[in-house]
């Protein structure tokens, strides 16, 4: 494959990935809705840095942590199993919060020191999937033209390849946000903000608990 049909087919491909709902998209939705358009953008940059980063490693052959060694693969599904586990439930305890004192988003603390840090959490989130990590280790190398560069030329082509990807999730994300923008006025009521918080929280406890059982 050459690179210009490399380029243009993994393009089809991370658009179609990057249009399918996931965690990613689900954490996201949720900040946007709940913390405000800016700070889902700010998850949203955690995300894609993650991506760019598994990427990386793909290209540089060190994706497949699952053949290279079981044990640290298992270790690190374990940890980002718990992580989502314990992100999810804090979301639920927020929505019951919510729910239970009907509290308006004026009234909630706005103290930097008990704000979560949005970039950190999108990308601890994505690090600590190992499921990314293996779809772009058995993906990634496929549009790798390997008869053209040499191995940091092709490291390098993977960065590029994971970059667009990036872009393309960078966009979905400033769509998702924008859109919770333009209903700010309506997701601002509690009882819309607690359920959203709510739903988010067991669709990542739910993500968490088929982690931790997959093999």
């Amino acid at each position: 494959m050459d690179p210009v049909t490399a380029i243009l087919s993994f393009s089809v491909a991370a658009l179609l990935l990057t249009l399918t709902p996931g965690l990613d998209t689900a954490l996201v939705l949720r900040t946007a809705a709940v913390e405000g358009p800016r700070r889902g953008m700010i998850a949203g940059a955690g995300i894609t840095l993650g991506v760019l980063l598994w990427g990386i490693a793909a290209a540089a052959g060190l994706g497949s942590l699952a053949a290279i060694s079981p044990l640290a693969y298992q270790v690190l599904r374990i940890a980002g199993a718990l992580y989502v586990l314990w992100l999810g439930g804090q979301m639920i305890w927020s929505a019951w919060q919510t729910l239970r004192l009907h509290t308006s988003p004026e009234t909630i603390s706005t103290d930097a020191a008990r704000q979560p840090n949005w970039f950190l959490r999108g990308l601890t989130t994505n690090l600590l999937n190992p499921k990314v990590g293996l779809f772009y280790a058995s993906f990634l190398p496929q549009f790798l033209p390997k008869g053209h560069f040499g191995p940091a030329g092709l490291i390098a082509f993977g960065a590029g390849l994971a970059l667009i990807h990036c872009a393309f999730g960078l966009t979905f994300f400033a769509l998702i946000t924008g859109a919770a923008s333009k209903a700010s006025r309506f997701l601002a009521r509690p009882g819309v903000r607690g359920g959203i918080e709510g739903l988010t929280g067991l669709v990542l406890c739910a993500a968490a608990l088929l982690l931790l059982v997959a093999h």
